[in-house]
């Protein structure tokens, strides 16, 4: 199984998936109760359809990574964008482009890593990202902890093993918390520089058209794409117009790169 092990109690799992090494690595970020196998096989078939490699890994307490050992901080996202992952492609690909593509929790660290503007990032990907916090995410959150309180979502055990309780409440009781309701990185959109490609489902549960609004007026090249018939995670439900989108998006990145 491999393991990154970034100091004591920060071992990562990771996947690659093969592809011509002169073009971008993709790399996956999965969202906020997702790990590497809840992508199920989207990473694979979007790395066949661009011939570009992967890189997808599970963040500390999820999956088959180290659980964890602390308390959550409000920060937590920023900790994941400015810590772990520029950590993560150090020691992984050091030496290549990359363009990130990041689902829910995922989007938000994508976006604030493309904020940084680091030197090999050649696009972003977002599906169903938060930049603010809204009503009907916390709504969304509050439905959630119900249903786990009664014993719904026990499917997430086959993923995350005995860290599921832990990264359940750490996820739940941080976006519930009276602090987090002020989270908000909008601040850092005006510095995206490089490509992104903003999408979102019309029905997505966790968020409204507002997030991607804000992101596409504020990010510099940034475009749209509303899902119809969709909600939070637009690769699982709508997997072949996402594939197509994305598919298109990241060629002509390749072929800026080129």
């Amino acid at each position: 199984m491999p393991i990154l092990t970034l100091r004591p109690h920060h071992e990562l799992y990771y996947e690659l998936i093969a592809g011509d090494p002169a073009r971008p690595v993709l790399v996956f970020l999965h969202e906020g109760l997702g790990c590497c196998a809840m992508w199920k096989d989207f990473p694979a078939r979007l790395c066949q359809a661009t011939g570009c490699p992967g890189l997808l890994y599970d963040r500390l307490g999820h999956g088959l990574s180290s659980p964890l050992t602390a308390p959550r901080r409000l920060h937590y996202v920023h900790d994941c964008a400015l810590h772990e992952l520029p950590e993560v492609l150090e020691r992984l690909i050091p030496q290549q482009d990359h363009i990130v593509i990041g689902h829910s929790d995922g989007g938000s660290i994508a976006l604030i890593h493309a904020a940084q503007q680091p030197a090999r990032l050649r696009g972003v990907v977002i599906e169903a990202a938060h930049v603010f916090v809204e009503a009907v995410t916390l709504a969304g959150i509050r439905t959630a902890n119900a249903a786990f309180e009664a014993g719904k979502l026990r499917a997430l055990a086959k993923y995350h093993g005995d860290k599921t309780q832990t990264l359940f409440k750490a996820w739940a009781d941080t976006w519930l918390s009276h602090g987090f309701g002020y989270w908000n990185i909008e601040y850092l959109l005006p510095s995206i520089a490089c490509p992104a490609l903003v999408m979102q489902g019309s029905a997505d549960q966790y968020g409204t058209a507002a997030q991607v609004d804000a992101i596409v007026a504020q990010a510099l090249r940034a475009v749209p794409a509303m899902i119809e018939q969709c909600g939070h995670t637009p690769h699982q439900e709508q997997p072949q117009a996402v594939l197509e989108l994305m598919r298109v998006f990241l060629e002509g990145r390749i072929a800026e790169a080129g």
